[in-house]
């Protein structure tokens, strides 16, 4: 084990070759944490979260890498860049770990994929935080998302990378420190000999091509709703244009465990190491293991 994980390789359904990182390697009795990033990123944006996690109460947290990002091979099919095979894929890795049930912490669409968990497979699920995340999705935040996707940045050095990802999403994100975008832009991007390169398959963009903006997206309250058993942390940045202040209303009234945090300051999505985010997610898992245990 290198710097608090270790390197898991292990095989989707359909033969791929998936990557995660595993930090804890000892069964601690404490329910393990799943991690599942955002639509391009992986699982390096959970490194500082799943040190704290791992520390202070030995908690074995699996942060995955999903099929054409990270580690994990890219998939010469981009149609099976979606939710439903990606949250197959995270069984498989599951199931390959010998993990049964864990907590899950999904980022915009790790969230998503939590809400097919959920329809597919509830019984995994003990305990729940959606980062940014909810049944609905803004259009205006996805069109935002694209819009700095396409065409993604490449930078040469990482004082560029630097100055493309402030100028993308400085205005929503004040709060942060220069130590901050440094570690954003060693989660994104990857040392290459043409110079640095974002950590992902550049084919990931036309999967967002197709969408009609204009038009409002399907929700996932049903799914949501299904959750109600289930202890949630539903964590919003106040500067999100993915998650509405609207939507997490909504979510108060329909599950009657859930708690919220709405972090200052940042945008979609808040960074899970800052903003005192460790220790209130150790906290809430700590306090959902003690009622269900």
């Amino acid at each position: 084990m290198t710097e608090g994980f270790s390197d898991f390789f292990y095989t989707a359904p359909d033969g791929l070759k998936l990557h995660a990182r595993v930090y804890g390697e000892t069964n601690s009795g404490h329910w393990p944490a799943v991690c599942l990033p955002g639509l391009t990123r992986n699982c390096r944006d959970f490194h500082e979260l799943a040190l704290h996690l791992s520390g202070r109460a030995a908690r074995k947290v699996i942060a995955f890498d999903y099929r054409g990002r990270g580690q994990s091979a890219y998939d010469p099919d981009i149609s099976h860049y979606n939710v439903a095979i990606e949250a197959g894929d995270i069984l498989a890795g599951l199931a390959a770990l010998e993990i049964e049930e864990a907590a899950f912490i999904g980022t915009s669409r790790g969230g998503l994929i939590v809400h097919v968990l959920g329809a597919i497979k509830p019984s995994v699920l003990k305990a729940i935080v959606l980062n940014d995340i909810g049944p609905v999705v803004e259009a205006d935040g996805l069109a935002h998302i694209r819009s700095y996707l396409d065409p993604s940045p490449k930078p040469k050095t990482r004082a560029e990378a630097i100055g493309a990802q402030r100028g993308a999403h400085g205005s929503d994100f004040p709060a942060l420190s220069a130590a901050d975008w440094e570690r954003m832009v060693s989660a994104l991007y990857r040392e290459t000999e043409a110079g640095l390169m974002p950590d992902f398959d550049p084919r990931l963009i036309e999967t967002l091509a197709g969408l009609d903006l204009t038009q409002p997206l399907p929700d996932l309250w049903p799914q949501f709703e299904a959750l109600a058993a289930i202890p949630l942390l539903a964590i919003r940045g106040a500067n999100s244009k993915l998650l509405s202040v609207e939507t997490v209303e909504q979510m108060r009234k329909r599950h009657p465990d859930i708690e919220t945090i709405t972090v200052e300051g940042q945008g979609h999505a808040p960074f899970l190491e800052t903003g005192g985010l460790p220790g209130a997610i150790a906290t809430f898992l700590d306090r959902a293991e003690l009622k269900f245990s």
